[in-house]
């Protein structure tokens, strides 16, 4: 059965890297890839290539480049010692933090921008790009390191609110129609709407023909583009999606295990423990007690 990472679903709801560095094409060699989430890579050294929605763009430092779910890109980079790649990225899952925007319409237009907007060009450069994120993004690395599972989500979300409020009026500045294009929406890619549906309704029994009728696509055809998409199917990306929350429900509280099943949508207490089991080498209740512990300090 799939793993969660086999989809993008990560146990930490933010992927962030910090001046990581390349000096040889051993250490960077990628091809034409596309994942979930929102990823936005920002450049600090190296020079190279972007190819985007069949286009070209040249990379170097104070490039930021904001890449939306499923949207195929590569970066072909010149790295030696004497030319090292050092770029840091922030990859996150728009789903995981919509709530945290609700209080700021401004910013949380931007940020559904980022992610189903029709970005046009999805590039800014110039090393003053730069100049307010890096304190944002040093400090963010400071503290990845003491974090506990508990704090997760809450450090996450202020870095976020953070590092988008410091970016949204660069980005705004290179592009002078950003906010007639952030009520532009671009199409999403019919995995994404899958997805999107999963993110709303995994609480509830899992019904393909609920799924096949709201989104209007046959059984046969949602089951067939979501395998051929992400490699595992539809059935597999929910109980993925239900132990992702279990996770973050067993390390953000004290709830009895019977609940967290409830809330994931997994009623049957002994069926999701051993589900749970099977995906991750323990029960959920030995779950948390070792990760509790591993993290105190």
């Amino acid at each position: 059965m799939p793993a969660i990472e086999h989809f993008g679903l990560h146990l930490v709801p933010l992927f962030f890297v910090y001046k990581r560095r390349s000096v040889s094409e051993e250490q960077f060699k990628q091809t034409f890839h596309a994942h979930t989430g929102v990823e936005i890579l920002i450049v600090h050294e190296g020079t190279g290539t972007l190819i985007l929605d069949q286009r070209s763009y040249d990379v170097a430092p104070g490039t930021i480049c904001v890449f939306q779910p499923y949207q195929l890109h590569d970066i072909v980079m010149d790295v030696s010692e004497q030319k090292p790649f050092v770029r840091s990225i922030v990859h996150y899952e728009p789903a995981h933090y919509e709530a945290y925007f609700d209080h700021w319409p401004s910013l949380q237009s931007f940020f559904n921008h980022l992610n189903k907007g029709n970005l046009g060009a999805p590039c800014r450069f110039g090393p003053d790009a730069m100049e307010d994120l890096m304190p944002i993004l040093a400090g963010m690395s400071a503290r990845m390191p003491l974090l506990t599972p508990a704090q997760y989500y809450e450090e996450f979300s202020l870095f976020l609110l953070a590092f988008l409020r410091s970016f949204k009026p660069n980005w705004e500045r290179a592009h002078i129609d950003a906010g007639k294009a952030a009520h532009d929406s671009r199409i999403l890619h019919p995995a994404e709407r899958i997805m999107g549906w999963v993110e709303r309704h995994y609480r509830e029994p899992f019904r393909l023909e609920k799924l096949s009728r709201e989104l209007h696509l046959s059984e046969h055809h949602l089951s067939h583009l979501f395998k051929e998409c992400t490699g595992g199917s539809i059935t597999d990306y929910v109980t993925a999606k239900r132990m992702q929350q279990a996770v973050m429900l067993l390390l953000s509280g004290d709830e009895p295990i019977a609940r967290i099943a409830e809330e994931v949508g997994m009623p049957n207490c002994s069926h999701f423990c051993k589900q749970f089991k099977t995906r991750f080498g323990s029960t959920p209740h030995q779950y948390r007690k070792r990760v509790l512990a591993a993290n105190v300090r």
